[in-house]
C-alpha cells in the first residue's frame, strides 16, 4: 500500500486543484449575462442548424486525426523505450526498429495518399 501513496497524493492535490480552480472561477467572474454573450461563437459565423456542406466532414478531417493517434502512440511507445535504453540491450534496439518501421509503413501510406497536403 505505501507504493500507492504517492499517487493517490497526486490525485488529490489534482483533484483539489481543480475543484479549487472552478470554485474561483465561479465566484470571481462575470455575473451579469446578455445574449450575446451566451450565443455559441463560431469564428464570426452565425450558427446554423445545417453545416455547410451539407451534413457531411472532410475526410482530411478523418485522415489528420487517425496521424495525430498514429504519432502520438509512437510517442507513448518511444519514451519509454528511450528511457530504459541500456538495460534493454539490443533485444529492445531490435523491437523498436521493428516498431518505428511499422509507424513508417503509416507515414508513407498517408503521405502517398496525400494526407499531409494541407490545400
Amino acid at each position: 500500500m505505501n507504493t500507492y501513496v504517492p499517487i493517490l497524493v497526486l490525485g488529490a492535490l489534482a483533484a483539489g486543484f481543480a475543484i479549487f480552480s472552478v470554485d474561483m472561477a465561479r465566484r470571481t467572474g462575470p455575473k451579469r449575462y446578455n445574449r450575446a454573450k451566451l450565443d455559441a461563437y463560431e469564428c464570426g459565423i452565425e450558427p446554423t442548424p445545417q453545416p455547410a456542406g451539407g451534413g457531411r466532414f472532410p475526410i482530411k478531417y478523418y485522415l489528420t486525426a487517425m496521424l495525430f493517434i498514429v504519432f502520438d502512440i509512437e510517442i507513448v511507445f518511444l519514451y519509454p523505450w528511450a528511457v530504459s535504453f541500456d538495460a534493454l540491450g539490443l533485444f529492445g534496439l531490435v523491437e523498436m526498429l521493428l516498431f518505428v518501421l511499422t509507424v513508417f509503413v503509416a507515414y508513407a501510406y498517408v503521405w502517398r495518399r496525400g494526407g499531409l497536403e494541407w490545400d
